[in-house]
């Protein structure tokens, strides 16, 4: 009788972006634990650092900024070169400064369609085709619940988390089989972003950003934030083999609470 599909990822190199920090650093951790070669991208090679020496063992960086997609390619290239192929890709990158959509000029959304999708889609781009000669691909993107329901003050991020998700289920129609793309997409997380989105807001609200954290707990029936931990379970789960059957997915980590079904 088969013992089923293992969560193992031993053998698979992962690459990770937005490492050095948050969900991002949490997911490498998920990754190495789960067995995985872990090679983390981010632009400062310093938290990079810091981030191999934690998950040591065949831990690897690459320094690379989104906002550059020639050099990127390029990078990845040679990463695959240095480092073997990449069976994992996890485009996550932090979301673009909060504001009224009305407000929004078209740099604002030129810069974060720039690091969200065209980055993304660059890596898929580059990392794919040794994902199918392995016969194995996990493509996940960390993107926000605002792809089910839109946040209010977060215009230029709701609009890009969109498109997000719409390119993902529209790749994980072409991708091969063995290849698939899904998207996390984490609640209120108890990061460096959502400090700095809870310090923007009290300040338009003129309250404190302790009270601006409780009214975000209030709204959450588990009755508190995510720990990027937990947000990074569900991609360790999403780039293993016991979610093979699982693709063109949006899937919450919320606390529950989404109101939509």
């Amino acid at each position: 009788m088969s013992d089923g599909p293992t969560m193992s990822l031993h053998g698979r190199h992962a690459l990770v972006c937005g490492a050095s920090a948050g969900i991002g650093r949490a997911t490498a951790h998920a990754l190495a634990a789960a067995g995985a070669k872990v090679t983390g991208l981010a632009r400062s090679a310093y938290k990079l650092a810091a981030l191999v020496d934690e998950l040591g063992g065949d831990a690897g960086a690459i320094s690379a900024d989104l906002d550059d997609r020639a050099d990127l390619a390029d990078g990845i290239q040679g990463l695959i070169l240095r480092r073997g192929p990449v069976h994992i890709l996890v485009n996550n990158t932090g979301g673009p400064p909060s504001g009224p959509l009305l407000q929004a000029t078209s740099a604002d959304f030129e810069r974060a369609l720039g690091r969200h999708l065209f980055a993304s889609h660059v890596l898929v781009q580059q990392t794919l085709p040794d994902m199918q000669a392995a016969g194995y691909g996990r493509i996940i993107n960390i993107t926000s619940t605002s792809v089910r329901e839109p946040i209010r003050g977060l215009g230029v991020s709701n609009i890009t988390r969109g498109a997000v998700a719409s390119w993902a289920k529209t790749l994980s129609d072409e991708l091969p089989p063995g290849v698939t793309i899904n998207n996390v997409l984490p609640g209120f997380t108890d990061t460096e972003r959502l400090s700095a989105l809870a310090s923007a807001r009290s300040e338009r609200l003129g309250t404190s950003a302790d009270k601006v954290f409780e009214l975000w707990r209030e709204m959450v029936p588990e009755g508190r934030l995510a720990q990027p931990e937990e947000v990074a379970a569900m991609v360790a789960f999403l780039a293993s083999p016991a979610a093979a059957y699982v693709r063109g997915q949006s899937i919450a980590v919320d606390g529950g609470r989404l109101r939509s079904i």
